[in-house]
């Protein structure tokens, strides 16, 4: 057997664990796994220069296929480029499988180049850290591969997923002969079987008495993937019951029947008010919740009960600070049941209570107002026959909205830019995926999340970015070919312009230069060099006029950049403001 056997068979493993796509950042450590994926049939691979685009591209097919996708780099500063979309990764709960070569551990500290501290190196942000061995002549070290990469792909997509570290340690020679077939051998699959936790009949019974008992019910949805079911289901809660169904932007959660605008809705009411909108039931799901506004109404007006959903409660989340019962189940078969279990309650009961509907339609009132308020304000902020009014970020969001593709994705990056989608929301389009790096809401990886969305789905996918968060990702764009699908819309204000609308650091003398960053930047070169097709505007007539063929298919990914003054922008949500208070 080849010395390299059983670093080479980890690719024929992964495969057959479920693993498709792999990315890969060149460097010579790392050279067996590289070669192992490369010469593999059947796998996907990806290469991406920038280890730190890398991770997030890996992202972004993980997030589109459910599915763990793997990345191997080579050792030393490598491995830490990872570090931002491994945290981001971990609290999404998206699954990865991050494979470090790396130095044999006898190496460390003798001044040996790219050779550090590897083993744990991304702490608790991983599910497992596993080091395998540098020696495989013994048969319980090959053993111990096998069997170490079957358990780390398993728990990579057991629940909740998330990242699993594999740091391979590789002595020379790692590379091939001519003579040598460097392709996998047999490999042995452990297969994992699980099942879905049931609650017994008299925890069931409990619940429904908890439900029964509550007056005023309500749910609220964090961040999740698009389920048309689960959309479906809420639907018919929300109406059947008269429940107000509570959803962000990134809840996936739009349209008529559910509370959409609640960052506007819920700012500046009264106290009585807010006690008429205090649920007695909160039922949560899903990851983050974006807005302040909405985290700071259930804190201040907890629910007198208060369930959360989640498959595997591994962890408390009680982000609104009232959780009673923490209930160990998928939202939609616990929904399901428990709808069916309602709707015959209903039906031996012969219930029809119109006073079920007071709760919701409160909900509604508020939301319904929340909306025309926002959309009075964008009216005003629009030009007028011969007279232009200076084009702001969030008319541009707005418009680009009411042009969004049916039955697209929609990335949308972390800072201002989720911020204004939220605020906009999304009304009429139909079966729009809506995606965030909301896990730890950096700025880093953004671009390229979207470039790994483009590379594993036929949809057109647009990524709505601002200009720091775009200059600070462009490597995403480095490596050819840029995915023909991908569809980047760049608001540049020349600014960090969050920083002129939170409180704090726009009171400050210092706020251009020490936390605005201008820059002078376009994406003209940047988008020439990457081979994509780019247009630039300044008006709102203009991006009505270019936004039609901007999302029509083409042979090249395109760009759209946006350009506004960041003074208007700051005047547009001052008014914003004033009008809340």
């Amino acid at each position: 057997m080849p010395v390299l056997q059983p670093i080479v068979d980890i690719a024929e493993l992964m495969y057959r664990k479920g693993v498709t796509d792999v990315l890969v950042s060149p460097g010579s450590r790392s050279a067996p796994l590289t070669l192992a994926v490369a010469r593999h049939p059947h796998l996907r691979v990806h290469v991406r220069a920038d280890e730190r685009s890398a991770g997030f591209v890996a992202l972004g097919i993980a997030q589109q296929t459910g599915r763990p996708v793997a990345i191997i780099c080579t050792s030393g500063s490598a491995v830490y480029n990872l570090a931002p979309a491994v945290v981001e990764a971990y609290f999404q709960q998206v699954p990865l499988l991050l494979l470090t070569a790396d130095r044999p551990h006898e190496w460390l500290y003798q001044q040996d180049g790219q050779t550090m501290h590897q083993p744990g190196v991304f702490g608790p942000h991983v599910k497992r850290s596993y080091d395998l061995p540098a020696d495989y002549n013994h048969a319980d070290s090959r053993w111990f591969i096998g069997r170490s990469v079957n358990e780390a792909v398993m728990l990579s997509q057991q629940q909740p997923a998330g990242p699993v570290h594999i740091n391979v340690p590789l002595r020379e020679p790692f590379y091939p002969t001519a003579n040598d077939s460097f392709a996998s051998g047999p490999v042995r699959i452990i297969e994992t079987l699980t099942g879905e936790p049931t609650l017994s009949p008299e925890t069931w019974h409990r619940l429904l008495n908890e439900w029964d008992a509550s007056e005023k019910i309500l749910i609220a949805v964090g961040q999740m993937p698009y389920t048309p079911a689960l959309i479906a289901l809420l639907t018919k809660l929300s109406e059947e019951f008269g429940l107000p169904v509570v959803g962000e932007i990134i809840s996936n959660v739009s349209g008529p029947s559910f509370i959409t605008h609640s960052d506007t809705g819920l700012a500046g009411l009264t106290k009585e008010t807010a006690e008429s909108l205090r649920p007695d039931l909160l039922i949560t799901m899903g990851n983050s919740f974006l807005t302040r506004t909405l985290k700071t109404f259930f804190r201040n007006y907890p629910a007198r009960r208060h369930w959360h959903l989640d498959p595997t409660p591994a962890r408390i989340q009680d982000s609104f600070q009232s959780l009673t019962t923490l209930i160990g189940a998928s939202p939609l078969p616990f929904l399901e049941k428990l709808f069916a279990d309602l709707d015959y309650q209903q039906f031996l009961q012969g219930d029809d209570d119109d006073d079920s509907q007071v709760f919701l339609e409160r909900w509604q009132t508020l939301d319904g107002q929340a909306a025309r308020r926002v959309a009075q304000l964008l009216n005003q902020s629009k030009p007028i026959g011969n007279v232009s009014a200076p084009l702001t970020d969030w008319l541009a969001v707005q418009m680009l909205f009411d042009m969004l593709p049916d039955h697209s994705e929609l990335h949308v990056a972390n800072s201002m830019p989720v911020r204004y989608a939220n605020l906009c929301g999304l009304s009429g389009q139909t079966n729009v995926r809506v995606w965030a790096n909301r896990g730890v809401s950096g700025i880093d990886g953004c671009l390229s999340t979207a470039v790994g969305a483009a590379l594993t789905t036929d949809r057109i996918v647009t990524l709505l970015i601002g200009d720091v968060a775009f200059f600070y990702d462009r490597n995403a764009l480095w490596s050819a070919p840029v995915p023909p699908n991908l569809r980047i819309v760049l608001l540049n204000n020349d600014a960090g312009h969050i920083f002129r609308i939170i409180d704090g650091p726009r009171q400050q003398p210092e706020l251009e230069t020490y936390f605005e960053t201008p820059h002078g930047y376009t994406a003209e070169r940047t988008a020439m060099d990457a081979h994509i097709v780019y247009s630039s505007c300044d008006t709102a007539e203009s991006i009505a006029s270019l936004l039609p063929d901007f999302f029509q298919p083409s042979s090249q990914a395109k760009l759209l950049e946006i350009k506004t003054d960041k003074l208007a922008n700051q005047s547009l949500f001052e008014t914003y403001r004033a009008g809340l208070a």
